[in-house]
């Protein structure tokens, strides 16, 4: 149903009428919603491309960081002020434990839920766009799934792309990929 092609006589499928009309209701309401929210996506990028144009290009050059993931990671992360280095963010991202600290003594890790979900969503997604799109992030994640083991691996890239976003979002120049595969 995600893609239109799929949704043309899916409703002839079903022999039962109100199953049907059912369906057709259904099929109509999910075009519907696409051609809106095509319309919404055109105009939050527009508006994105005119208020800060030049963060929003430099967002986009992290492989796998699209137009959606990087409005996502632009406005989710809001003040940028707030971060003073890269961890800030990140750990802002729900993309590294929080250790429970007191005193200088560290107590284990506590919080799974500190910081915003959303920018945790938009790296994660970003790490898996990240691996399918591009053979040096392939052969990189090979190395690293060797070390951490798949999963683990995932999560070490989908953080250290939380913190090349970081630097796209301050910094004034666009991401560099051979840089990053072989740091």
């Amino acid at each position: 149903m995600a893609y239109n092609a799929n949704r043309e006589g899916v409703e002839e499928h079903f022999p039962d009428p109100r199953v049907r009309k059912t369906i057709a209701v259904d099929v109509s309401r999910i075009d519907h919603s696409d051609q809106l929210l095509g319309e919404v996506e055109l105009y939050m990028t527009r508006s994105a491309k005119a208020h800060e144009g030049q963060t929003f290009s430099r967002l986009q050059s992290v492989p796998g960081i699209g137009q959606i993931l990087a409005l996502v990671i632009r406005y989710e992360s809001q003040d940028l002020a707030r971060f003073p280095c890269g961890q800030d963010f990140v750990s802002s991202c729900r993309l590294v434990q929080c250790a429970k600290e007191s005193n200088g003594k560290r107590l284990g890790t506590s919080g799974k839920k500190i910081g915003t979900v959303h920018l945790r969503w938009a790296f994660a997604e970003a790490a898996v766009l990240f691996l399918r799109h591009h053979q040096p992030g392939k052969e990189y994640f090979a190395k690293l799934e060797r070390k951490h083991g798949k999963a683990k691996a995932l999560t070490v890239l989908a953080h250290q792309l939380g913190r090349a976003g970081y630097a796209r979002l301050t910094r004034e120049h666009a991401f560099d990929l051979n840089r990053f595969v072989t740091a």
